[in-house]
């Protein structure tokens, strides 16, 4: 049995969930950073009620 471990993942920016354009900025964030050869996504911290952008690490 071989179990799968997640690629390691860095948090590069956190926004709060309860500003007026909600996930926008982070999801912008996100894009700006994926512009940049940065593989990053926006994701929701439910315990911490902020949304992230995260960037997956790269193979090396």
């Amino acid at each position: 049995m071989t179990t799968a471990t997640a690629p390691p993942r860095t948090v590069l920016e956190w926004f709060p969930a309860g500003s007026p354009r909600g996930s926008w900025p982070a999801e912008e964030y996100a894009a700006a950073q994926g512009a940049q050869v940065t593989d990053a996504q926006a994701a929701m911290g439910l315990a911490s009620d902020q949304f992230f952008v995260v960037a997956n690490a790269t193979p090396q």
